[in-house]
């Protein structure tokens, strides 16, 4: 059993939790998920891992409540356990493959929207482990629905918008791309892009724009975590590709995204007809 040693709720329906799970812990890197289950019968639920801490022994995870499984997941407290808590899985980021001189050459843009946020924040914890400062958007509809403002501030250059201008930037977080570097001056020549699937599209289609080599996290696509129930499948430049196992993060400027999203609304309907379908999409 892997009991809850903190919850916090960070904004309306969305919820932090640090996991007693030492092995886990221990082997994360930025990027990786877990596979989560409330109680012995409960869905099979992936969630980005969000922080860890090997000495401690805890995994951080974010739970966007959307339907009846992630409604069970946000109603466990303090001292409750999960049933099941296996990771890492996936692919840690494609930025770890890099040397530290690579990386301190490079000029990175995160743009985080929604809870997005929370997969983002261990990349840039990371990097700043390595010298690296990048930058950060982070981007809502309202300034109540931010996430890991304060903790990101402390590791990397963050750049706030809000659709309703209630905090920072009012527009959309493509609209403060193009003023960073139309405007601004700034020069990037890497994007990693986390968000809700339509907003990556159109982050994607604007770093294409300008020639920045630029990675999505596919993991709202995941079901089973383990690419044997093809919920994943994703075309990557023509190829079906599988999230689960070979991602979750992809080329962005060769994602199908129109298919992708087509997917993601394919059972839609069948989730408010059988709560126990419901899937958490808690990190697009």
């Amino acid at each position: 059993m892997f009991e809850i040693v903190s919850k916090r709720t960070l904004a309306p329906r969305v919820v932090e939790m640090k996991v007693k799970a030492p092995r886990v812990a221990e082997s994360a890197r930025p990027g990786q998920f877990v596979i989560v289950r409330t109680d012995p019968k409960g869905e099979r639920i992936p969630l980005t891992i969000c922080d860890y801490d090997a000495e401690a022994g805890t995994v951080t995870i974010v739970t966007q409540e959307v339907g009846y499984s992630s409604g069970k997941i946000n109603s466990l407290e303090t001292g409750d356990c999960f049933a099941d808590f296996a990771g890492p899985l996936g692919c840690p980021s494609d930025l770890l493959e890099l040397t530290p001189e690579q990386l301190k050459a490079k000029k990175i843009l995160f743009v985080a929207g929604g809870v997005g946020t929370a997969p983002v924040y261990p990349q840039v914890k990371w990097l700043k482990e390595q010298g690296v400062e990048a930058d950060v958007i982070i981007g809502a509809k309202t300034k109540d629905m931010f996430t890991y403002v304060d903790e990101m501030k402390q590791v990397g250059r963050v750049h706030l918008c809000t659709d309703d201008g209630s905090e920072g930037y009012h527009g959309m977080v493509t609209g403060l791309m193009e003023k960073l570097i139309n405007e601004d001056g700034r020069q990037f020549d890497h994007c990693v892009i986390i968000g809700p699937m339509i907003m990556m599209k159109f982050a994607a289609l604007t770093t294409k724009k300008y020639n920045i080599p630029t990675v999505v996290s596919l993991n709202a696509l995941m079901v089973d975590g383990t690419g044997m129930c093809g919920a994943c499948r994703v075309t990557v430049d023509g190829e079906t590709r599988f999230t689960c196992v070979e991602g979750p993060e992809f080329d962005g400027h060769k994602v199908d995204f129109d298919e992708a999203m087509r997917r993601q609304n394919m059972y839609r309907d069948n989730k408010k007809t059988h709560p126990e379908t419901q899937n958490c999409k808690c990190n697009g």
